[in-house]
């Protein structure tokens, strides 16, 4: 096998260890084996192209090309064209695909499930990083660049890992960085033919000798490798030593839950909104869940997921409770006075085969759950939290819940809840805009409670304050999302309920957002059907003697609650035609299938999205991948193109000053390039080359302007002298050490020159305009070809030919 194949086959092998990483992401690991298929193709098409030869640029583009094409057969066959080449619809698929693979990073706990956008985020992630190894280290011959790629796979897997294996992927992806250092080394040492052993290899062989077996570089090989398994021991023991981090790339872990001291154990504050797979942007509305009930009122059932009552500015989020077995009895809500009336209910749920959530939906408050499975209990948000990657795919289980109907009268008269437990749900970012609280403060004036100034607000977003309903409106739960939504007055659950419980905690009333779903849709078998577009968000408003009251400032969506009604009893049915003077808009007869939502809205309803993402920014799904695209394209040329000079000047004197070669014409042509390399170097050092002037003439001129030093002189005037044998000499010689005396020369001239001189040598060297000087002939030499087999005119070929 040759050193470039060995080396090709070690760079594939370097991206795979380092894609190891990613396997405790994703269940199942399938993709793994997909990505090391794809790479292997890749790789063999490289090592195709570079035994043709081609241009190395073109290397690297025939195997982008295979990648594309491979990729595009994977993943976007039915789309493709003779389903293989990429056309206009596998382009939009693919993209389709990257957007809902970015979508489900950002709301699966780890591991995510497997899903097509994941699976291509992955595969086409493994053999991109697979090409730009692959290219440096094999195609240009430059392996250590090749560790950033690297670097930055292992990084991503790093920073969204957990667990106590994290040495162990480090380990891998480390090892295969070295393994692609020695194979190169090794490759770049037997381009020297017989090497320096450096000890004996056999009895009666002279110590230090040359080695003449054939058997390659002994000493430098062993002596790399133990380099190098010194230096991956400590980098895996030295940080074992140094104090632990909490947190990755996303701070924490999913939403499963994990064990801890006593047994307990935590749920994460990260993203615990699993969302229905695959389906946010289908136009039809699958069905969830199905559930019967002995409720007789329906419309109030609501299905609660999970609740946010962290805001950081950045976003609303669960926060990290501690967690414990499910009691056969959940405790009484929190709150809950013994004078609030209330029903007891029984719910049988039945989830969807194809939903896959960490976090059970049930009414709220529960009292009883009984289910199959690994789940654990969160005594304050009172949620059910998978444990260890249990879900409700297909799930069956039975819910007795309170269906609670306080009186306004009740409300109104809440007590303040305790200083402690007002100063955590009341907690609100110093990043928000005042103009949060100046609007919240003008909605309320006059509220003589905290009853009447929710009441107030709920109205404000619902009927009075010129709030339209908006699907297409970006999602955002930050800061400055809801100071927008105030001022553009356009948005969809999430921005209502968000805002509505950020300005309930500037005027002191605990509040926090709750995820689920409404009621759904009666079915003629008496059931209830719930389904994507069921999915929704609302603020839960705590009062002492009541307990967390849900409140429905969203317009067009679920139901609004009897008690908001001041003047209607709690259990009485509200008359739509005379609601009160403050009340709110009365509900329609179907919630969840409201005529007033178009059927476009439905389709691009962000409350239909299961547990909306709670994280802030520009968009729910986080920034476009065209946004992030430019942004990344911006940063590479800003910093790529100043460097490119110096880059390019780096290569070419690497190339010049390679091995000296085996023949008579290698000698001579690499004494040559010595030389130019020399007089280059000169130029970047602002000594102008003279064409008219000899060798001789060249080198005394150099050593003049250097000034140099007399070691440095030596070593000009050897040069000059090789470059005249090879010139005039009958039968040049080679000469050894030209690349030590242009070395050498080069550390003088910098050494003699200013700060500013030098800088300019390294970043902007002079002599890089022989690539413009190069660029220019082979256009001359283009056209005068092209020219030349271009067809001539009849009549023209002879113009002195008279007949």
């Amino acid at each position: 096998m040759s050193g470039r194949a060995r080396l090709a086959l070690c760079s594939a092998a370097a991206t795979l260890l380092a894609a190891t990483a990613l396997l405790p992401l994703v269940d199942p690991a399938t993709w793994f084996l997909q990505a090391a298929i794809l790479l292997a193709i890749q790789t063999a098409v490289g090592a195709a192209a570079r035994r043709v030869p081609v241009a190395r640029p073109l290397t690297v583009a025939v195997q982008a090309l295979v990648t594309l094409l491979l990729l595009t057969l994977v993943f976007a066959r039915e789309q493709a064209v003779a389903g293989l080449i990429p056309g206009p619809d596998a382009v939009r698929r693919m993209g389709e695909l990257l957007q809902a693979g970015g979508d489900d990073v950002g709301r699966y706990a780890i591991p995510a499930p497997l899903s097509p956008g994941i699976r291509l985020m992955l595969v086409g992630g493994v053999v991109v990083i697979g090409l730009a190894v692959d290219a440096l280290a094999v195609t240009f011959r430059s392996a250590a660049p090749a560790g950033l790629p690297l670097l930055a796979l292992y990084s991503v897997a790093a920073g969204l890992g957990e667990g106590g294996w994290g040495w162990l992927w480090f380990l891998f992806a480390a090892a295969g960085y070295l393994l692609l250092l020695l194979a190169e080394g090794r490759d770049r040492l037997a381009q020297w033919g017989r090497v320096f052993g450096g000890t004996p290899r056999r009895p009666g062989s002279v110590a230090g000798g040359l080695d003449t077996s054939g058997g390659g570089a002994v000493a430098p090989v062993r002596t790399g490798r133990r380099i190098g398994a010194l230096a991956l021991g400590i980098a895996v023991v030295v940080p074992m030593a140094l104090p632990a981090l909490d947190g990755g790339l996303l701070g924490g872990t999913g939403g499963g839950a994990g064990t801890g001291p006593g047994g307990g154990g935590t749920i994460s504050a990260v993203n615990p909104l699993v969302s229905l797979q695959n389906s946010l942007n289908q136009p039809e509305d699958r069905e969830v869940m199905s559930y019967d009930t002995d409720s007789e009122e329906k419309q109030d059932l609501y299905l609660r997921i999970v609740s946010l009552d962290e805001f950081d500015g950045t976003a609303w989020k669960p926060s990290v409770r501690r967690i414990s077995d499910v009691p056969s009895s959940l405790p009484a809500p929190p709150g809950l006075g013994g004078d609030v009336r209330r029903t007891e209910v029984t719910t049988r749920i039945s989830a969807a085969d194809w939903y896959a959530q960490d976090w059970l939906p049930m009414p709220y408050p529960a009292s009883q759950v009984r289910i199959d499975g690994r789940w654990r209990y969160e005594p304050v948000g009172r949620t059910l939290v998978g444990d260890h990657g249990q879900t409700t795919r297909g799930a069956n289980y039975q819910v007795t819940s309170l269906i609670v109907q306080p009186t306004a009268d009740q409300l109104a008269n809440a007590p303040a809840p305790s200083r402690d437990f007002a100063r955590e749900f009341t907690k609100v970012p110093a990043s928000l805009p005042p103009v949060v609280s100046e609007t919240a403060l003008k909605v309320t004036a006059g509220s003589a409670n905290d009853y009447e100034r929710a009441v107030k607000l709920q109205d404000y977003f619902a009927m009075n304050g010129g709030f339209t309903y908006n699907t297409e409106v970006s999602a955002g739960s930050g800061s400055a999302a809801i100071a927008r939504f105030l001022e553009q007055k356009e948005g969809f659950c999430v921005h209502f309920s968000f805002s509505m419980a950020a300005m309930a905690r500037t005027l002191g009333i605990p509040a926090r957002v709750a995820v689920g779903f409404t009621p759904g849709t009666p079915q003629a078998d008496g059931t209830m059907s719930v389904g994507l577009k069921d999915a929704h968000a609302w603020p839960e408003l705590y009062f002492e003697g009541v307990g967390w009251t849900r409140f429905e400032p969203t317009p067009n969506r679920g139901t609004v609650p009897d008690y908001t009604r001041a003047d209607t009893p709690a259990g009485t049915p509200s008359d739509p035609a005379a609601p009160s003077q403050s009340a709110s808009t009365a509900p329609s007869a179907a919630p969840s299938q409201s005529e007033s939502c178009t059927a476009q809205q439905k389709k691009l309803d962000g409350c239909a999205s299961t547990a909306p993402s709670a994280e802030d920014s520009s968009g729910s799904g986080g920034p476009p991948l065209k946004t992030i695209f430019l942004i990344a394209l911006g940063v590479v040329l800003a910093v790529g193109l100043p460097l490119l000079p110096m880059l390019s000047r780096m290569r070419t004197r690497s190339v010049r000053l390679g091995s000296s070669g085996r023949t008579q014409a290698d000698a001579t042509a690499r004494t040559l390039a010595a030389w130019l390399e020399l007089t280059d170097t000169a130029w970047d050092f602002g000594i102008v080359p003279d064409d008219s002037l000899t060798p001789r003439g060249t080198a005394a001129r150099i050593i003049r302007l250097g000034p140099l030093d007399p070691a440095a002189a030596e070593s000009v005037q050897r040069l000059a002298a090789a470059v005249e044998q090879a010139l005039y000499a009958p039968a040049p010689q080679p000469v050894p050490g030209s690349a030590e005396d242009v070395r050498r020369v080069r550390a003088a001239l910098s050494a003699s020159v200013s700060r500013g001189t030098r800088l300019r040598a390294l970043f902007v060297p002079r002599s890089t305009v022989r690539v413009l000087w190069a660029a220019s002939d082979r256009l001359t030499s283009l056209r005068i070809r092209t020219a030349r087999s271009w067809p001539h005119r009849p009549g023209k070929e002879n113009p002195s030919h008279t007949g």
